[in-house]
């Protein structure tokens, strides 16, 4: 397997690399999927700002968490319509009451585009081919944990194709997704530096080889 990177995905990692994140949302690199795509890197992230002003959530009970990976085959595959894919991941815990609104899956879906267009990205030009799924979950405690309060757990999953190597306006939607999820408003007050950056040499943590 050849050491080099193709120039197309080092110039996307360049990009994620000068991309930052709004405070309360904590993004660090993880271990990528090592089969789906010839080359990829893999961001976790959590939302741990509560938005009410009082401060940080505890580091073990973030608002929200999530994924987001970015795959890469230079020969492309027909069903992403292009030679990357974004594939995100989105988890939150909801006011118990949204758990019995028959539009919620609805209502989250529309956080995607919604995002996409904070992050001045067009549908059929900047973005193609989006999908995935909407999942909620009502947890109900019986006998011995009867006292313990209802909860709704929402999973968002969405992959779409990016047009172009800018992936950075890609990785914004994405914690607006993470923000929105969590009951913040999307739109920053400031930013912050990722304090995690990206090699753009094929190291085990982000990239791998067919």
């Amino acid at each position: 397997m050849s050491n080099d990177v193709p120039a197309e995905f080092a110039d996307a990692l360049a990009d994620l690399r000068g991309q930052g994140v709004r405070p309360g949302v904590h993004v660090e690199e993880i271990a990528a999927p090592v089969r789906v795509a010839p080359y990829s890197v893999a961001l976790s992230g959590e939302v741990t700002d509560d938005g009410t002003g009082a401060g940080a959530a505890p580091a073990d009970d973030p608002v929200a968490t999530g994924r987001f990976v970015v795959l890469h085959d230079p020969a492309g595959q027909e069903s992403w319509q292009g030679t990357f894919r974004v594939v995100t991941l989105v988890r939150a815990t909801l006011e118990p009451e949204m758990a019995a609104d028959p539009l919620l899956a609805d209502v989250a879906w529309s956080w995607i585009p919604e995002c996409l267009d904070l992050a001045g990205l067009r549908p059929g030009a900047d973005v193609l081919a989006e999908g995935g799924t909407v999942t909620r979950v009502l947890s109900k405690s019986f006998g011995a944990l009867s006292s313990t309060p209802d909860a709704v757990d929402l999973e968002l999953r969405a992959s779409w194709t990016p047009v172009g190597t800018h992936l950075g306006a890609h990785l914004q939607a994405w914690t607006a997704l993470l923000s929105t999820a969590a009951g913040i408003p999307p739109l920053p007050a400031g930013v912050t530096a990722i304090t995690r950056r990206f090699s753009d040499r094929p190291q085990r943590p982000h990239t791998v080889g067919p």
